[in-house]
């Protein structure tokens, strides 16, 4: 398994469109708000988990951590019962169809819940059949900013965080250095735009000045380069998916290198050898989340030896426990009653006497035990702390750390996490 999370420079292919957002706007008929309004028990007692599998291509490797994660999370809950003295059910996966095909095939399939898609851009498609049937819909990896608040009737929930969330990090990671100003770089579009402006703020927040920064075109990031550098920053955030490469190839060009640079998640990547050595020595990127435990990855390998890869395996893997304590809750399987209580068991719901959640839960049947002690439990599962606001985002988000050595190419160095509202 790489240290690496392989599945980090795949991220653009997370990115949505302001169609596809505008999309999710305009089908998802189901009104009101699943995830707050109270729901009658109308399950048939089998708490069934559908997953839904939209990498293709080069992508296709993210599959396998999620079929892997999702089968481990069902085998751990039936060995603590399962839901109601009833074994949970995995349905059968299609990753041949697509995501439309796939979110039909499970309502009709009687799914309770389902978890997916991968890519940020296919969850309107998920989000306008699964709401209509009255199923929440959790994906362990959406990063779209756009995802959160667009109508879905409150069926919709990621364990993943949205791309906004890294800008207080990444402003922390220019202070932590030194900088004292900052410039933000950024590739043109909603990822660069919307990102550029949470480290800009998040920079202003902390006392950093903000310099000019500049927008930039896939494979033409020169002018943008030479304004920034104009400007003089002590640090450069950069702020790019595809473009990146290119971008930090001129910014080396123009000396501003090694520990000045700060990197997005989606600049994140092994340049090495096509830099000059030591350009990047001491720069610093982030990456989406933690790495999974030497324990929880073990795990996975026994339900999948092939495994190669443990990308959003840990996202997965709360989804379906969150599902199903939050099934347990509701003494219901049905998908309504799962949706009314995901907040509650996430730790997103604050106890009325002191005002802060429960004292966290790290497993299905420790959280279990909770229930019986009280009607909200605080889950912070493989993932970290999850909390689900009232856009069914995650309030806490971690991202793990890496720092650039003199062959360009990056190693973990630590952790941080980043609190948001929703």
């Amino acid at each position: 398994m790489s240290a690496l999370r392989p599945g980090t420079p795949v991220l653009a292919a997370l990115a949505v469109s302001v169609g596809a957002v505008l999309s999710l706007t305009a089908c998802a008929g189901t009104g009101g708000n699943a995830r707050v309004e109270p729901a009658e028990a109308s399950g048939d007692g089998v708490l069934r988990v559908g997953l839904i599998l939209d990498s293709t291509g080069d992508n296709a490797f993210l599959n396998a951590p999620q079929q892997a994660a999702t089968k481990l999370a069902v085998q751990d809950i039936n060995a603590a019962g399962g839901h109601k003295g009833r074994p949970v059910e995995f349905l059968p996966v299609h990753p041949d169809q697509d995501t439309a095909a796939q979110a039909r095939d499970l309502a009709a399939a009687k799914a309770d819940v389902v978890v997916g898609p991968t890519d940020s851009s296919h969850a309107a498609a998920a989000v306008d059949i699964l709401s209509q049937a009255r199923i929440p819909l959790i994906s362990p990896a959406n990063t779209a900013a756009g995802l959160s608040g667009a109508p879905n009737g409150g069926y919709y929930f990621r364990t993943a965080a949205a791309d906004v969330a890294q800008g207080p990090v990444l402003a922390k990671l220019a202070k932590d250095a030194g900088a004292a100003t900052i410039s933000v770089l950024y590739q043109e579009g909603a990822y660069g735009k919307e990102l550029s402006a949470a480290v800009t703020d998040a920079a202003k927040s902390s006392g950093l000045t903000v310099l000019p920064g500049a927008g930039f075109k896939d494979g033409a990031p020169a002018d943008a380069v030479r304004a920034v550098s104009k400007a003089t920053p002590d640090a450069v955030v950069l702020v790019a998916r595809d473009g990146a490469r290119g971008a930090v190839a001129e910014l080396s060009g123009a000396g501003l290198t090694g520990s000045r640079l700060i990197f997005s998640d989606g600049a994140f990547a092994r340049y090495g050898s096509g830099l000059p050595a030591r350009a990047l020595e001491g720069a610093r990127g982030v990456v989406p989340g933690q790495l999974p435990s030497a324990a929880f990855q073990a795990k996975l390998l026994a339900v999948d030896p092939a495994l190669k890869d443990v990308s959003y395996a840990a996202e997965t893997y709360d989804a379906v426990t969150l599902a199903a304590l939050a099934a347990a809750r509701a003494q219901d399987d049905a998908g309504r009653s799962i949706a009314a209580n995901l907040i509650a068991v996430s730790g997103g719901a604050m106890d009325a006497g002191t005002g802060v959640p429960a004292a966290p839960c790290l497993s299905y049947r420790e959280c279990l035990g909770g229930l019986a002690g009280g009607p909200d439990i605080n889950y912070d599962g493989e993932s970290g702390p999850v909390a689900f606001d009232s856009n069914g985002d995650i309030t806490t988000a971690v991202f793990s750390v890496y720092t650039f050595g003199a062959d360009n190419n990056p190693t973990l160095s630590g952790r941080e996490s980043a609190g948001h509202s929703g």
